[in-house]
């Protein structure tokens, strides 16, 4: 057994005398409350309740902040508003009259003073007049919403009052165009109406933009003007011109009946061969004549085929014409002119002009499509082989130019299509002598009007 040392050895008294000293520290340290666990922030410790609560109280601030400023965008909303039906007039005279305030206040100047306060209290007086809200039904018409170049296009605007008191005259102003037409209305008791006629010029092929309609109410000076919008949009279509041609059957087309293809089919109009019946195939087409000579079920077995398909190509670029702009419209025209006496013929048809395009579509929607065209510089290589990419069964492709565009260009833009594909190319030249031609595998047609295209297309264009 060993022997403790005695100058490590613990007494009791030691150890309440220990015992004592922590009991003292505990009573005279301060009482504190939970501690918090804290961020770490670089050069600063910051405990997460302070973060937290200062989140809050800034969140609070901020929704503080959020109503007032709706509040004041409440208050402020409608006076800025008034500011803005005042004119440039308008402003031009107030600024006048501060001017004229100040000049008469720095040298006590009585007449430039009364100049001030007449000015300002006209600019009052306008901006009341402009004040008080109009209950009017406003509806406009177009009659037709198409038209060809040239044809009568009118509109009607009818405003009736919806208030129960008599309504002052006010004005309609309805865009028409990039011009405007304006009306005047009388007076109009409650629940009566006003009706107005007007005229669509219609001397250009485009899309026409008629309205909104709007009112305007002010004062006669001009100082303050408030519109109001009552309508939508209106777009009236005005299309290309079109010549009446025959049956293209009889000379671009010349396949009424389609085009057979190598697919086969159930169903067609080219018979091909026999074929013995299979589970699941139609009993109309059994050929029982064949099928009780050699003891076996026997059906007809077709030949697909195609549609006639034209599509065409109107190259916009003004300068390989020689009449300009007028000689693009003519080239329009002939694309128009060939597109609808195919959808005529029951064919499909597609159509490019520049931005512009439309496959299988109605007479209405490939003419929509026109009148939206613009005229500017095309590459006809890339036209070429959209038309291709919309159509690949395409069995006749028009390439309508100007006599300045490049023969060579011309054959490599149709060169895109397949090689049994009729390749058709018109030539709008006002000096040249009508005719038709071939050349470099191509099919070309020369118009100098819209009615020279009847004779070269019924004229067995191709031989």
């Amino acid at each position: 057994m060993s022997t403790p040392d005695p100058d490590h050895t613990t007494t009791r008294a030691d150890l309440k005398r220990a015992q004592a000293m922590v009991d003292g520290q505990q009573r005279r340290a301060p009482r504190r409350g939970p501690s918090l666990p804290s961020v770490s922030i670089p050069g600063i410790k910051v405990p997460t309740g302070l973060v937290q609560a200062g989140s809050e109280v800034t969140g609070s601030v901020k929704g503080r902040l959020a109503r007032v400023g709706e509040q004041t965008e409440r208050w402020w909303r409608p006076v800025l508003d008034r500011l803005g039906w005042v004119s440039t007039l308008g402003w031009a005279t107030a600024a006048l009259a501060l001017l004229a305030w100040f000049v008469g206040a720095r040298y006590a100047w009585t007449e430039m003073r009364m100049i001030a306060v007449c000015g300002l209290v006209l600019v009052a007086l306008c901006v009341l007049l402009a004040i008080g809200r109009t209950k009017v039904r406003i509806e406009t018409q177009l009659d037709p919403l198409r038209v060809t170049v040239g044809e009568p296009a009118a509109g009607r605007v009818e405003v009736t009052n919806m208030a129960k008191r008599r309504m002052f005259p006010i004005i309609v102003e309805l865009p028409v165009g990039v011009s405007a037409a304006r009306f005047t209305l009388p007076a109009l008791a409650g629940g009566a109406a006003y009706e107005e006629l007007f005229v669509v010029p219609t001397e250009r092929r485009g899309v026409i933009p008629v309205g909104p309609a709007t009112t305007v109410q002010g004062d006669p000076l001009g100082v303050v003007r408030r519109t109001i919008t009552w309508t939508d949009r209106t777009e009236l279509y005005v299309h290309p011109r079109t010549l009446s041609l025959e049956s293209l059957g009889s000379g671009l087309l010349r396949d009424l009946e389609g085009e057979v293809t190598p697919e086969l089919s159930m169903s067609d109009l080219a018979f091909h061969a026999l074929r013995e019946y299979q589970p699941g195939d139609d009993r109309r087409y059994i050929h029982w004549r064949s099928s009780a000579k050699h003891g076996r079920l026997l059906v007809r077995q077709f030949l697909d085929t195609r549609r006639s398909h034209l599509s065409v190509v109107v190259d916009t670029t003004a300068d390989v014409y020689k009449g300009g702009e007028e000689a693009v419209e003519l080239a329009i025209e002939c694309g128009a002119s060939l597109v609808v006496r195919s959808i005529l013929d029951e064919q499909e048809a597609t159509i490019l002009c520049n931005d512009e395009a439309a496959s299988r579509m109605t007479i209405s929607l490939s003419l929509d499509a026109l009148s939206r065209a613009s005229i500017g510089p095309v590459d006809i290589f890339a036209a070429c082989g959209e038309a291709r990419r919309l159509a690949p069964d395409t069995s006749v492709a028009v390439l309508i130019s100007g006599p300045k565009r490049p023969f060579i260009e011309i054959q490599r833009a149709l060169a895109q299509f397949e090689p049994e594909v009729n390749k058709v190319a018109v030539v709008v030249d006002p000096s040249e002598r009508v005719g038709v031609r071939r050349a470099g595998g191509l099919t070309i047609l020369v118009v100098g009007e819209l009615a020279d295209l009847r004779r070269v297309v019924q004229g067995g264009v191709v031989a």
